[in-house]
């Protein structure tokens, strides 16, 4: 198999790092080699973070080139645009609708970007959008986005719902597996519906 390539944007305290550990442990299940990078960028709340994943069968680096990347999961629609020069032709982004001021906005220095979804769709983009915030709300809590966008990715690829529920299980601290599983319910299911 050739070698697949996923990777995670987003910002500090989104839940970033338990995504990439939740994909790693689905690919590794499936019997593939697989490379985790650690989280680069700022980690600490609000500033930019990307995961880069890589999966075959034999795999030697984490790191995604721009055009690489099979899928990127985007925590919130700044970083969506800000990494979509990483996408493959036809891979897919799946991006939450979710807004988080940089610093320059919350200073006042700069304007949120208006339209950046829908803009990146008549690019061409191959994307999937999905209100995650207000799924995990729905699941129990707002920090549960990034199980309900792992939900969405799911019913892009080619492995068993259980996989990522015993991912979920095994990953999620035990206090918040069945938060967690809701989640991934949710957006599995949302993106069924599409």
């Amino acid at each position: 198999m050739k070698t697949k390539s996923v990777m995670i944007v987003g910002v500090g305290g989104q839940g970033s790092l338990l995504a990439s550990r939740i994909l790693g442990y689905v690919f590794q299940a499936e019997g593939f080699d697989v490379k985790v990078s650690e989280v680069h960028g700022m980690s600490q709340r609000g500033g930019s973070v990307v995961t880069y994943i890589k999966y075959g069968e034999k795999v030697y680096s984490p790191i995604v080139e721009q055009g690489e990347a099979d899928y990127i999961l985007s925590f919130e629609q700044l970083e969506a645009a800000r990494w979509v020069s990483y996408l493959k032709k036809d891979g897919v982004m799946v991006a939450s609708t979710q807004k988080i001021d940089p610093m320059p906005v919350i200073t006042g220095a700069a304007v949120y970007p208006q339209d950046i979804l829908p803009k990146l769709q008549r690019l061409g983009v191959n994307l999937r959008e999905i209100d995650a915030l207000a799924l995990a709300r729905q699941a129990g809590s707002p920090k549960a986005t990034n199980t309900v966008l792992i939900g969405v990715l799911s019913a892009l690829m080619p492995f068993e719902k259980e996989k990522w529920e015993e991912a979920i299980r095994q990953i999620a601290p035990a206090k918040f597996v069945e938060l967690n599983l809701k989640a991934f319910s949710l957006g599995r299911e949302a993106a069924c519906l599409r």
